[in-house]
Parts: C-alpha cells; sequence; structure tokens
C-alpha cells in the first residue's frame, strides 16, 4: 500500500508549482504535492507499509492533506489541540516560517496559516545558510504552552537553534524572539521544552541534550549535559548507520529529542533507525537529568516527534512517515499508546 485511498484519489500526477514554502491548506488546491513528496510516496516502488502489515503498528492515516515532517502537537489553554511541523515543497532547504493547524476533536482540523514568517517577523533567521545549498528554512517547529504563554522552539540548517514567544499571549502570535538580544543558540538541531510540575522549565534538543531555562525565559541557566543511558542497547542495528562510530551506540537516539513526565517518571524521548524504521526511541529514569534506563522501540516509525495526552485521558504520539516500513511518508498523524506496568511505552493495536 503506498498510499492511503482517500489521498490517493485526490492527488494528480504534477509537482506543486505555486505556494511552494508552505504546506496548508491542502496540496490540491495548492497544485498538488511537490516533486520531493512525490518521490517518497506516489513514485516510491520501496514504500511497503511493511509496519502494519507486521502488525507493529495499526492502520493509520493522515489527519489531513498536507506535506508536514517533524509534526507535534500542542494542547492549549483554551483545550484545543495545535499542529506544527516542518512544512513547505522543500523542506530542507526553504519555506516560508512556522504554520499552524488547530482542532477541537483530534479529527477535524483548521488552517490557521503562517504564525511566523521569515519575511514579515524575522530577524536574525533571515540570514541564507549554506546546507549543500543557499538554505532558509525552518526546521522541526514545536509550539509549547509555557508558564502562561506560548512559545515556538525552532532549528535551521545546519544547526542553530531559536526560541519565540507570543506576544498577544495567543497561539497564533504575532511572535517575538523570546531570548535575550536578539539571540540564538549555535550547533545541534531539533530543541524542545519540558515544564516540570515545580514550573522550572527545561531546554532539550539533539539527541537528548538537556539544560534548564533562566526563570524569564530569555536564556539557558546552566550548561547542557547529555544524560547517561545506564543500560545501552549496543546492537548496531537497533541505532542510526553512524552511530556505532561516532557514540557507540550508548545513546538514546540521535535527533529530535522530546521530553515528558507521567506517573513521577520522565520520559527522554528521541528517534533512530531501528530495524531500518526511523523510530520513536524512549528511555526513563526518576530524575531529569538522569541516567536514564530501558531503551525502548515505542513507535515503530513513530521518528523525532512528541507525546500528548488528550482531555480523555489517553496518550498520543505524533507521527509523520520518514521510511519504507511506514504507510505514508511526510504527513500529519497520530498513534495511540499505553504505558506498561513496569512504565514502558508500546502501540496500542
Amino acid at each position: 500500500m503506498l498510499l492511503f485511498s482517500m489521498v490517493a484519489e485526490a492527488q494528480t500526477p504534477h509537482a506543486r508549482t505555486t505556494h511552494l514554502g508552505i504546506s496548508g491548506p491542502n496540496q490540491t488546491a495548492l497544485g498538488g504535492p511537490g516533486p520531493l513528496w512525490m518521490k517518497y510516496n506516489t513514485l516510491n516502488t520501496k514504500l511497503s507499509g511493511s509496519a502494519v502489515e507486521n502488525g507493529l503498528i495499526p492502520e493509520i492515516k493522515p489527519l489531513f492533506d498536507a506535506q508536514v515532517r517533524d509534526a507535534v502537537i500542542c494542547v492549549g489553554h483554551d483545550g484545543r489541540y495545535y499542529l506544527t511541523g516542518s512544512t513547505g515543497n522543500d523542506i530542507w532547504h526553504f519555506n516560508d516560517g512556522v504554520e499552524l493547524w488547530v482542532s477541537e476533536d483530534l479529527k477535524k482540523w483548521d488552517y490557521m496559516g503562517l504564525v511566523w514568517s521569515f519575511d514579515t517577523d524575522g530577524t536574525w533567521q533571515k540570514e541564507w545558510r549554506m546546507h549543500k545549498k543557499p538554505t532558509r528554512a525552518l526546521w522541526a517547529p514545536e509550539l509549547h504552552y509555557i508558564k502562561g504563554n506560548y512559545y515556538i522552539t525552532l532549528s535551521m540548517p545546519p544547526g542553530v537553534r531559536g526560541l519565540l514567544k507570543s506576544s498577544t499571549g495567543k497561539p497564533e502570535g504575532p511572535y517575538v524572539n523570546a531570548l535575550a538580544n536578539d539571540g540564538y543558540w549555535d550547533g545541534d538541531i531539533d530543541a524542545s521544552l519540558f515544564e516540570d510540575e515545580d514550573g522550572t522549565v527545561y531546554l532539550v534538543y539533539g539527541k537528548g541534550y538537556i539544560a534548564r531555562m533562566k526563570e524569564d525565559m530569555s536564556g539557558l541557566a546552566e550548561a547542557p549535559v547529555a544524560p547517561v543511558l545506564l543500560d545501552p542497547d549496543t546492537v548496531p542495528s537497533h541505532h542510526a548507520r553512524t552511530c556505532l562510530s561516532r557514540r557507540a551506540c550508548k545513546d538514546i537516539g540521535h535527533e529530535g529529542a522530546f521530553l515528558f513526565k507521567r506517573n513521577g517518571l520522565y520520559y527522554l524521548t528521541a528517534a533512530d533507525t531501528y530495524e531500518g524504521r526511523y523510530s520513536s526511541m524512549v528511555a526513563v529514569s526518576e530524575s531529569v537529568y538522569g541516567p536514564y534506563r530501558w531503551r525502548h522501540e515505542a513507535v515503530p516509525c513513530g521518528g523525532g516527534t512528541n507525546y500528548f495526552r488528550d482531555h480523555s485521558g489517553q496518550w498520543w504520539c505524533c507521527f509523520f512517515g520518514n521510511d519504507n516500513q511506514a504507510p505514508f511518508r511526510e504527513m500529519p498523524a497520530i498513534v495511540k499508546v499505553r504505558f506498561t506496568e513496569k512504565g514502558l511505552i508500546e502501540v496500542v493495536k
């Protein structure tokens, strides 16, 4: 199965020629999907969906018709669900900014448009950088509701991270730089935020670096640390290709870190390649700084994403598809998860 039928029927065989920097409101209305999306999906003879066929994950359908990588969902102060991620026709090298979708029930989604734009809102972000070619793109933006306001973490190729805050307290912004002196962080990608029960906020990024934020969110209050994994999984096929030579297979994952807490336990998640799948890997600790243990493949093909709890108490993992065992690639979706008695995460099938 290359794609679920609704998307297959909606697509035309033509690559997008307009609105190249955005993904919403839907691909068809904007002239069809981009050539990279078509290469990964419609024209991809290796896309098997075998993770579904082999019972590793249930049958998954995208939430809506748009090209989105690194999809994440934030539960807002108003109880609504807000989704964002890496968007645009050429996500790797160019897009217009941060796009946002909203839902009351995780089923029907409305497009809110660009809530932050390079051209109208950017400062230091406007600079073009080299990533194989001139590049100006936002990777893996995440919306967070922290300390009574909305923040957007972002990263830019080849390795710059930033933090935006809403100047109105609303998820649609406008957004301004949250860091002092129009600052940013050099090195690595995939920034995220975690607010603990005592109100302390931590920056999480890359493969799982953690650092406490200043009280006013204007910068870091300490140097980042990489938590120790007590019982590393050293099987090479359970890691990205370069992990054995660079990190001796002793980390949780290699990118897309995210942190959350449940029943007194901290869950540090990151993306890694596990038996050919771009999966969500998870480790558990009683302390935010670790050490962590029980590294496991929580959501096969889940990748670098986030976990959230809906209004009924059900936990979900976001999903977008980034390998050929997934049922589709670069489209937003969610997967139900549950916690074992031990505290590990597994997919609800």
